[in-house]
């Protein structure tokens, strides 16, 4: 909380879950890029 500037644990546990949300949503592009690299090889 300290080192993001959140004040409270209710904002800090806001930002986590959208930077998880975002960690997924890249791994999930990552993913189709390498599937979609293996069909084509």
């Amino acid at each position: 909380m300290a080192r993001m500037g959140h004040d409270s644990v209710r904002a800090a546990m806001i930002y986590q879950h959208r930077t998880t949300e975002a960690d997924k949503g890249i791994a999930d592009a990552a993913n189709r890029k390498i599937k979609t690299a293996k069909i084509q090889s």
